[in-house]
């Protein structure tokens, strides 16, 4: 078979950005040859998950043959780590790429939200500042994977790299020769030396323009550390002092004139860009390391986001009447899980959302399918009160612990009591681009087979009680099937479609109100196992016709363009495209709302992200929350990654309700990317569509158009709704202020003559304490704008890690018109634990060979005690980082009160080297190494004996007297 390229698509939705180009920099590089935070970050997330993934083949013994250096791509380091790698193998890099994207998103987004604070950028000479900054937001990205809320610990890893980045454009670093990163800004527990006092001089004016030597020698020769001052409001700084510099920062003009900054090449001391650029990549690497051996590498690789495959998550109706559905839920997961266990299709992950009424939860997320399967067991139905349950708290859940993009099922045939946050999970799903397909059993039939409490007789779930999850299925690009319990088993093929890899939308469309309508669609020599799904009442009728002409009719359920499956409204038509490239035509003739989607497993594919200008000393871009506003241009950025041969030919707004399908321009700004401008936005609801050509050789032709859709609904506002919090980390047991702004806006600016009021609601997906107001008023004279503070309390026993999702809606008085930003935070637990774990040698035996033919036979022992000293958190792990021998550890207490973790490492005299890993419970890591000696003469050694627990294989604790010897002649490295 002949290769496949993988092909993504990255897509950033740009509003009014012509006018900003220019300021194109923490995401983009205007010149096209300056690195910018977003290359940083990608080029050290590749390189070191590539890195990761070599050591785990090498230690399963298994091939590993890519080059890690600045060529990697998302594809390439994805297909090296896949457990097949082969060239044929249909890979998604979509997971992979959103992940990357959320992380240098969250890395831009330190220019707006933090903009005027020093410590996130190393101004000022706040070097303790900035190093906190890391080293507290460090410890909260371990808290979150230790949790597995790997959303937020990406979030605040994108964050922590901008500030660490900064120091190396920011201060004096790189000119005082240094080659390699600044360690110590990751280690809290080691001194910051030879700092620049706050009455040192630093600089001298730069002479014409040229800043080059602007630095003080003495400076330089002492070896002390600096950064330039930066304000945009004043001139003012201490006397002597280097300035940032450029046209944003006011203390540049004052003596010592110029700056000191490397941010891009045109930058005061630019010729050291490309210095500073690789210093940061390196030292982002050596953060993912220590954020690697804390976590371990399978964490590591999925805070990364790199994932073969989708996750299976189920939201389950778990009342009375549910029995034969969690039933059918039991056994097409348990199928899957079967199915694909140990292959590059099982499931990344598994999440389970039980609900009823009055309880919903907890969430079960777990990469363990035996979790899973235990976890499913042991629902069961019973209970439910009345007639609705709690269906949509259960799916927020779901929505904020599943990774951007997935695809949740919901089984229920209850209304949901709580129809009142259909407006906090649309903002949710257009937020996470995750796709949600409800199960719907017996909508027309009687809902419980019991009496409630006043004897009164059942009540069913009514058409406007589905329509509910219809409008939400539409919103996310998913379904609405409603079948009879008996016939369940037949649609949830569905789930089992959905699990394959590499799945991607070719085309889908909603009709309501129905009318009779031909839609087309393109399929491409890359696709595979194409599937279309055709939803609506009975009476629905369809004809289906490949390129060749050929037909057949919703009147035959197989022939010889497709096989037909019929559960309920649900029609699945696996298609024969086989040698059938080119367009293809399905029309429908329905009066009845119904909807079309077809699905096919591919490589290529692409995603998407609202992103908006903004102006300023860091100008850029960064990500937008909420909708795109009512009459405003907008654009589109388009990254092509995988494939030098594909060629994006057209990018497209459709609106099927019109139908409305602008086009846009597409301009190449460099780098493979490109700027999609729209003098319009479709004013109904729309999705983004893309068109072009592979040039990739398939074994069906040479060139072949591709087509693909983004499943999400977007739809515009003329509300403007912002919100920044001025941190993304709040502490167990404290509240958190978010304020937020309204505003009324015409043409996609804000309307300052306008006046209003507007209903407010906050939401948070874990229940927590929030206060907010109810409504807000845009008053006269105002600038047509109103501002609000949401508080959000933390309980004191929350977990440090714990990820919120809140979201903050304002709707017009007429109910008409919504927006929303969603916010993310972190409960973590102040750290004050930042001593690394220490290591004492105990002993090391000398009895190898000194002839390495002679090796295999005998083996030689390390031994050390570890300690995390009294007041520390205590020893959590210890990993082998180099060696292939066997580790054992054991326990006991030690003469100054702390615990003594004693580790054992015994090997073949043919691997003569060790270096362990020791891990507190907050995530500090130390390491030491050990060596393997010659056999020599004896030498003498004290020896002392302690009372140790030590854990057999079988798990009991057993005291035993054990000696422990203090040897003189090991070799220890302590880092």
């Amino acid at each position: 078979m002949a290769s496949r390229q993988t092909v993504v698509f990255l897509v950033a939705v740009v509003i009014s950005l012509s006018d900003f180009i220019h300021s194109f920099q923490p995401l983009f590089s205007p010149d096209g040859n300056s690195t910018t935070h977003r290359d940083i970050t990608r080029s050290a997330v590749l390189r070191k998950t590539a890195e990761v993934c070599r050591d785990m083949a090498a230690a399963e013994g298994r091939d590993f043959s890519l080059t890690i250096d600045d060529s990697l791509s998302t594809d390439k380091v994805q297909r090296a780590c896949s457990s097949t790698g082969s060239s044929t193998s249909l890979l998604s890099t979509v997971i992979f790429q959103t992940s990357i994207a959320n992380m240098y998103f969250s890395n831009a987004k330190v220019d707006v939200v933090f903009a005027l604070s020093e410590e996130h950028h190393f101004d000022d000479e706040t070097f303790q500042g900035g190093r906190d900054v890391i080293t507290q937001g460090v410890s909260a990205v371990k808290a979150s994977v230790k949790l597995e809320s790997f959303v937020a610990g990406r979030w605040n890893l994108g964050q922590v790299c901008h500030t660490l980045q900064d120091f190396y454009s920011h201060s004096n670093w790189v000119e005082l020769g240094n080659n390699s990163p600044y360690s110590t800004l990751i280690s809290p527990d080691q001194p910051l030396e030879n700092l620049a006092g706050v009455s040192v001089p630093t600089c001298r004016n730069c002479t014409g323009g040229n800043c080059e030597n602007n630095l003080l020698p003495d400076l330089q020769q002492q070896g002390l550390l600096t950064s330039g001052y930066f304000n945009i409001f004043s001139s003012a700084k201490p006397t002597g002092k280097c300035s940032h510099g450029g046209s944003f920062d006011r203390t540049s003009r004052t003596d010592p004139v110029g700056g000191i900054s490397k941010d891009d090449l045109g930058s005061s001391h630019g010729s050291l860009h490309p210095k500073a650029a690789d210093l940061a990549v390196n030292a982002t690497m050596e953060l993912l390391e220590d954020i690697r051996v804390a976590v371990g590498d399978k964490n590591f690789l999925r805070l990364m986001g790199l994932s073969q495959s989708s996750v299976l998550c189920f939201v389950i109706d778990t009342t009375g009447s549910m029995s034969d559905d969690i039933a059918e839920a039991k056994r097409v997961s348990f199928a899957i899980i079967d199915s694909k266990k140990g292959t590059q299709q099982e499931p990344s992950a598994y999440i389970l959302v039980p609900f009823n009424d009055p309880g919903f939860g907890p969430v079960t997320m777990t990469t363990n399918a035996d979790v899973f399967k235990d976890s499913i067991n042991k629902l069961s139905a019973s209970g439910g009160g009345d007639i609705p349950e709690l269906c949509l708290s259960g799916l927020q859940l779901a929505l904020t612990a599943a990774p951007p993009s997935s695809e949740i099922f919901v089984f229920t045939d209850a209304p949901a009591k709580d129809a009142h946050l259909k407006s906090t999970i649309t903002a949710i799903i257009e937020s996470t681009k995750s796709v949600v397909t409800f199960m719907l059993t017996d909508v027309l039939a009687s809902r419980r087979r019991r009496r409630n409490s006043q004897q009164l007789a059942p009540r069913s779930m009514t058409q406007l009680d589905a329509q509910l999850y219809r409008d939400l299925a539409r919103a996310s690009g998913g379904q609405a099937i409603e079948v009879t319990k008996s016939d369940l088993n037949l649609a949830t093929s569905v789930i089992e479609d959905s699990s394959a890899s590499a799945v991607v939308t070719v085309f889908q469309v909603v009709k309501n109100p129905g009318r009779p309508d031909n839609f087309t669609f393109t399929v491409d020599g890359s696709l595979r196992n194409l599937t279309a799904y055709i939803t609506g009442l009975s009476s629905l009728a369809y004809d289906l016709t490949s390129p060749t002409g050929v037909s057949q009719s919703s009147s035959h359920s197989s022939g010889p363009l497709a096989t037909l499956t019929t559960a309920g409204n649900l029609r699945r038509l696996s298609l024969n495209t086989d040698n059938q490239t080119g367009s293809w035509e399905i029309s429908v003739n329905s009066n009845n709302p119904y909807s079309v989607k077809v699905t096919g497993q591919s490589s290529v594919n692409f995603i998407y992200n609202l992103v908006e200008a903004h102006e300023g000393a860091h100008g850029d871009f960064s990500l937008k929350e909420g909708r795109p506003l009512s009459g405003g241009n907008a654009s589109l950025l388009v990254s092509v990654t995988g494939s030098d041969r594909v060629k994006v030919t057209e990018v497209t707004l459709f609106d099927s309700s019109g139908p409305t399908e602008v086009n846009g321009s597409l301009q190449s700004v460099g780098s493979g990317n490109f700027l999609v401008t729209f003098s319009s936005v479709p004013a109904g609801e729309f999705v983004v569509r893309m068109k072009g050509e592979d040039g990739s050789s398939t074994s069906r032709s040479t060139t072949s158009s591709f087509q693909r859709q983004a499943p999400t609904q977007m739809k515009t506002s003329s509300i403007s709704v912002t919100a920044q919090a001025n941190n993304t980390n709040v502490e167990p047991g404290s509240t958190i202020s978010v304020p937020f702004t309204v505003a009324t806006t015409i043409d996609g600016a804000v309307n300052a003559s306008a006046t209003g009021m507007f209903t407010v609601r906050a939401n948070n997906d874990r229940s927590y304490t929030s206060t907010s107001p109810s409504s807000i008023t845009i008053a006269p004279d105002s600038g047509g704008t109103a501002n609000g503070t949401v508080t959000l309390t933390a309980p004191a026993s929350a977990a440090s890690g714990t990820d919120v999702t809140l979201t903050i809606e304002a709707e017009n008085a007429a109910a008409t018109d919504i927006n929303y930003v969603v916010l993310r935070f972190s409960v973590v637990a102040k750290v004050t634990d930042i001593t690394r774990p220490v290591c004492q040698t105990v002993s090391s035996s000398s009895n190898c060979p000194s002839s390495s033919s002679l090796c295999a036979s005998s083996k030689w022992t390390f031994i050390a005690n570890l300690t995390d000293g009294v007041n520390g958190t205590g020893i959590e792990s210890i990993t082998i980082r180099q060696g292939n021998g066997t580790l054992n550890i054991s326990t006991l207490a030690g003469a100054g009160g702390d615990n003594v973790t004693v580790a054992t490492y015994s090997a073949s005299c043919c691997s003569q080297n060790v270096e362990l890993a020791a891990v507190d419970k907050v995530g500090n890591v130390g390491k030491c190494a050990g060596q393997a000696r010659k056999a020599t003469v004896a030498t003498t050694l004290t020896a002392f004996t302690a009372a140790v627990n030590t854990t057999s294989t079988g798990g009991h604790t057993l005291s035993i007297s054990h000696c422990l010897w203090i040897s003189v002649v090991v070799s220890l490295l302590w880092k």
